[in-house]
């Protein structure tokens, strides 16, 4: 997401990806052959357990009641929270750099230890200016936007704010709007990303809200791409229709596909909100005049703000969907 060392008046540069302007957001998911292997093992164990408790259950008329438990499988889950931060940890925090301290923090909200946002809450104003956009602290941060739980993320905009030293003014937004409407491409990106989680704090949110929503109409396709990700960070109700808009009409795949993320998964929607879209996701399922990449989107849209594993077929997602209202 973030790369910044050096001159601390010199603009940040990100490396191009989905996450805040020329961000990376391709963590390092490699797993150890010789721990995949245990895991087909554990796996192949599991099933033939599984087997021998469904034929049981069978026999004894118990197989409905197994088989709503294997109906969960899949299913997102509560994340169960890992640890809870010691007394002990809180107290070494304190002899910490800021640095130390929001990146320490942030890898124990990213992991779900109990406490960590709340010290991030109370912390971070005073790690305003004080905090620099690091690789070690990029790579967290990118992490902290891909989590499932919106509390960690919430945490990641408190952190990405300070370490760019922006105020949550009414002054920042006036600045930042300005650079969005007429400073070079690299600047209007960056504009509309922090305005984005400006906005998600409170700060101008509708006058930010129009802003971002104009941006949809530059000719520039980098700028358009940024308003997205920006739109998608506000998460408020407005920021639906417009997402959607541009996942129809925009001619970019690369703002198509963005704000189908926007929709589904990525940005601070809540789940209910994310809801609100089937109607017109199911109505772009049946529009004949969309690209097979669009509908390849729009299916995986569904089932990432559903959680059904349903074929990429209208008919079986309406008919779903009529079922649950």
């Amino acid at each position: 997401m973030h790369s910044w060392e050096g001159d601390p008046n010199q603009q940040p540069t990100r490396e191009y990806g989905k996450v805040g302007p020329g961000s990376d957001l391709t963590p390092d998911r490699s797993i150890d052959p010789q721990a995949a292997s245990w895991r087909i093992l554990f796996a192949v164990i599991a099933g033939i357990v599984l087997a021998a408790l469904v034929a049981a259950a069978s026999a004894r008329g118990l197989l409905p009641s197994v088989a709503q438990f294997l109906s969960m499988r899949g299913k997102t889950q509560p994340v169960p929270r890992a640890a809870l931060l010691s007394a002990e940890e809180l107290g070494q925090l304190e002899h910490e750099s800021p640095q130390n301290q929001a990146q320490v923090l942030l890898d124990r909200a990213v992991n779900h230890h109990e406490g960590a946002i709340d010290q991030i809450q109370s912390r971070v104003p005073g790690w305003q200016g004080k905090i620099r956009l690091t690789p070690k602290l990029n790579s967290l941060i990118t992490s902290a936007f891909d989590s499932s739980d919106l509390h960690v993320r919430s945490a990641a905009i408190d952190i990405d704010l300070a370490a760019l030293n922006v105020a949550r003014t009414p002054e920042s937004v006036e600045h930042l709007s300005r650079q969005a409407e007429s400073a070079a491409q690299s600047q209007r990106v960056w504009a509309l990303w922090e305005l984005g989680l400006l906005a998600n704090r409170g700060v101008e949110k509708q006058r930010v809200l129009k802003m971002l929503i104009n941006q949809l109409q530059d000719p520039n396709e980098e700028v358009r791409h940024w308003a997205v990700e920006g739109l998608a960070y506000v998460g408020t109700d407005d920021t639906i229709v417009p997402l959607l808009h541009a996942f129809r009409d925009d001619p970019s795949p690369v703002v198509r596909e963005r704000a189908a993320s926007g929709l589904a998964h990525s940005g601070m929607l809540t789940p209910e909100q994310r809801h609100t879209a089937i109607p017109k996701l199911l109505d772009y399922a049946e529009d004949a005049s969309l690209d097979a990449q669009s509908h390849v989107w729009i299916y995986q849209a569904l089932h990432d703000i559903t959680g059904q594993s349903l074929p990429n077929e209208s008919k079986a997602w309406r008919m779903w969907y009529y079922s649950t209202i």
